[in-house]
């Protein structure tokens, strides 16, 4: 008989623990992951101090002699977030009255064409004169000796008076002259007087008037003179009109074109409430700053393009083992995985940060993935799940000494609060160091009591526990402590993993019965291993022999974090499984098994 009974993690689940997530305008890698989360108390008054740096030797000062056991000891406790409602019959008075108010501002919104970028700024004018304006000025400047000439002469007025007087009588003779000669047509002749000065050979000087005649300019005719008689048949088409249409019908208005987000329209869908409740509730359902967030979330997704970046090829292959999806929670919500730590790798680490292009290049892969998330993964009905859960491991996670990838997070970080709102679930991170829990210490009077809510921090030693309190085992992946495997041809996710607790020094004993020929598949981990494991098959008959299927092996943290083994029973009978803790620890035992058909392979 088994010494120790098989309990699930439910029975005994370990306390929530969770502790505000920090906000500073520098910060570290884990940001891509955490900034949906942020947003969902970002208000437009709240920010935190832009010169806070995420400095190990902040937290030192803070907590200088803590461990890592210490550390987990002092989280703060905090009530564990629990999502809303979509469902407007569930919806408050006051909410509901929000809502509807928001619905007629985007209504009027998209008549006015409100959601459109801003046209852009005109170009900036050349100051090269035209090329005309540089044509006229040549001949001016060729004229400058002569005017200078001129302008140097000296000028006696006193001796202009009898001059004028004599070239005033000599007028009338001029305009006569002009008069008999001039056609019928009418000219204008204009006389522009010049005056210069002559010096003589003996010194004496005198004035004389130049008188020049500026061409004749023909005025124009009369335009009635112009205008040739219209025939008979012109005249009476000018009697004859159009009839106007009665000035009491006007030219329909086109429609106002749909403005989609997520694949939704704003509004007149089922799902549109659930997707401007979103917004709502980041901003305190206050209605004009969710309106202008809506807005300004429309215009950014037109101008970078969301629509054509969901089919470009982006793909790095090094990046998919950076970000993730993998399984759901225990309430359905899909997980999304976060490993930073990944990019200690320094080629890695050049390739997604080495200069502007790049950085620019991995923040588009990281806006399409989570475009594609929000697709794929969510459902915005009202009764849907239109959140996730978020993973974020710390484990290497690089500092902030990476000038580059604090560079590319803050920009990122910016993008995802202010245009993805109201996505996260639960933000739960696990191998936290010490001095990332001291620095959060310290920044944690910048968040509201819902955003503490959303996150929960585990250091090393309670990762994997923590996980489990909110995601079952065949969901979790091998490398978190869970079973689920991909392209696993024995087990998928649909098949439950049983959890127990073994006490310090004890043995427990599984036993997996058969009554038929079949083939019996079953796989099993110890988290931190350090115990001795064996299996073997006993037929129910007592005449039967029994079957070491495998002797007893001591398991070190050190070895494959799980094994699988397989027994063709060809009588009734059962596999037993013993696992020895001899340890003072108490550990945790995951496992599960299948009967297949004697034809199916393991």
């Amino acid at each position: 008989m088994a010494e120790e009974t098989e309990k699930k993690a439910s029975d005994k689940a370990p306390e929530e623990v969770v502790i505000p997530e920090a906000k500073t305008d520098e910060k570290t890698p884990l940001v891509l992951a955490t900034a949906e989360a942020e947003e969902e108390t970002k208000k437009p008054t709240e920010e935190a101090p832009a010169d806070v740096a995420v400095e190990k030797e902040t937290a030192e000062a803070v907590a200088p002699a803590a461990t890592t056991e210490e550390t987990e000891a002092v989280i703060e406790q905090s009530a564990s977030f629990k999502e809303e409602s979509n469902l407007v019959g569930d919806l408050p008075e006051p909410e509901k009255k929000a809502l509807d108010e928001l619905k007629q501002f985007i209504q009027a919104a998209l008549v006015n064409n409100e959601f459109n970028p801003p046209p852009p700024p005109p170009p900036p004018k050349s100051e090269e004169p035209p090329a005309s304006e540089a044509k006229v000025e040549e001949p001016a400047a060729a004229e400058e000796p002569a005017a200078k000439a001129e302008l140097t002469a000296p000028v006696e007025t006193k001796a202009e008076e009898p001059i004028a007087t004599s070239t005033s009588e000599e007028a009338p003779k001029t305009e006569e002259a002009a008069t008999s000669s001039a056609p019928e047509e009418p000219k204008v002749v204009e006389s522009v007087e010049v005056k210069a000065v002559v010096v003589d050979e003996d010194g004496a000087k005198t004035v004389e008037a130049i008188e020049e005649t500026v061409v004749p300019v023909t005025l124009p005719p009369p335009a009635a003179e112009e205008v040739a008689p219209a025939s008979e048949a012109e005249t009476e088409k000018e009697h004859i009109k159009e009839p106007e249409a009665p000035a009491s019908v006007e030219a329909p208005l086109a429609p106002p074109a749909e403005e989609f987000i997520w694949g939704v329209p704003l509004v007149g869908d089922e799902k549109s409430d659930t997707v401007l409740l979103k917004f709502l509730r980041a901003r305190d359902f206050k209605v004009k700053d969710a309106l202008a967030m809506i807005k300004n979330a429309v215009i950014w997704r037109k101008q970078f393009g969301i629509e054509s970046l969901l089919e470009e090829d982006l793909a790095v292959p090094e990046l998919e083992k950076v970000v993730f999806y993998h399984g759901q929670d225990k309430e359905g919500h899909p997980v999304c995985y976060n490993v930073y730590g990944e990019f200690k790798d320094q080629e890695l680490y050049a390739k997604a940060f080495g200069d502007e292009e790049k950085r620019e290049k991995f923040l588009r892969w990281r806006i399409q993935f989570l475009e594609k998330g929000i697709r794929q993964q969510l459902d915005f009905s009202p009764q849907g799940v239109c959140t996730m859960v978020q993973v974020t491991d710390l484990k290497n996670v690089p500092g902030p000494g990476k000038k580059e990838l604090r560079q590319a997070t803050k920009k990122a970080l910016a993008l995802l609060q202010d245009n993805y709102p109201e996505f996260v679930a639960k933000q739960v991170f696990i191998n936290v160091p010490w001095w990332y829990l001291a620095y959060n210490r310290v920044m944690s009077p910048f968040f509201t009591q819902r955003t503490k809510s959303k996150f929960v921090f585990a250091g090393p030693s309670k990762s994997a526990e923590t996980i489990f309190r909110y995601i079952a085992p065949e969901h979790v992946p091998v490398q978190y402590g869970g079973l689920s495997k991909d392209n696993d041809p024995d087990f998928t996710s649909s098949d439950a993993v049983t959890e127990v607790i073994i006490k310090p020094s004890s043995k427990h004993v599984i036993e997996l019965p058969s009554t038929e020929p079949s083939l019996l598949v079953w796989e099993l981990r110890v988290l931190g291993w350090d115990v001795t494991y064996s299996a073997e098959f006993v037929p129910s008959s007592e005449e039967g022999y029994t079957v070491l299927v495998q002797k007893a092996r001591k398991f070190s943290a050190a070895d494959e974090p799980y094994i699988k083994n397989c027994f063709k029973v060809g009588e009734p009978g059962k596999i037993i499984l013993n696992i020895d803790n001899a340890t003072t620890k108490k550990k945790k035992l995951l496992y599960r098994s299948k009967t297949k058909g004697t034809t199916e392979s393991a």
